[in-house]
């Protein structure tokens, strides 16, 4: 498990084609999958199709799952959202996650159920000591900027039967 600290890097949600999908599940390894993820997904930088997330990605982990960071905490489908889905990428320096076209559908749906209300809950409700970063107001209306816009990139990426995969380095 990473811990918050080591989790310090901006996070990149992307929606990719099939043909995308395809070489990363022809990947083998690590050093290739990170290959394909870099020269295929990240380099060349298709805005219409990223989300970008910052740092916020970690308040928001914890804020649609149940506080911690994890792969497998949280219902489903939101707790898919940053870091659930297929891990494509076993090693320490990078956290790789694939969510399908379907489970891009249902995330959008659950997103557009968690309002700025019950994500000031949650997000008040974390434990800053675990946290690890400025648990504020300041860091609060940060994380909350970046959600806002959650909903409408996985509903574009649904729309398109794009898989999402989110990626961070460490």
């Amino acid at each position: 498990m990473y811990t918050s600290d080591a989790m310090a890097c901006r996070g990149v949600l992307f929606a990719i084609t099939d043909h995308k999908i395809s070489k990363l599940e022809a990947a083998q390894g690590d050093d290739e999958v990170m290959n394909v993820v870099q020269m295929e997904i990240e380099q060349p930088w298709d805005e219409t199709w990223l989300y970008q997330l910052d740092k916020a990605w970690d308040a928001i982990h914890r804020c649609v799952t149940d506080g911690r960071i994890g792969f497998t905490n949280g219902e489903f489908p939101i707790g898919l959202c940053i870091l659930g889905g297929s891990q494509l990428h076993r090693g320490e320096n990078h956290i790789v996650a694939l969510k399908t076209p379907r489970e891009a559908t249902e995330i959008a749906l659950a997103l557009r159920n968690f309002d700025r209300a019950r994500f000031r809950e949650r997000y008040n409700s974390l434990d800053p000591a675990d946290y690890g970063r400025n648990h504020d107001q300041q860091d609060l209306e940060y994380s909350w900027e970046y959600f806002s816009g959650l909903a409408d990139f996985y509903a574009r990426a649904a729309q398109a039967s794009r898989h999402v995969v989110f990626t961070v380095d460490q």
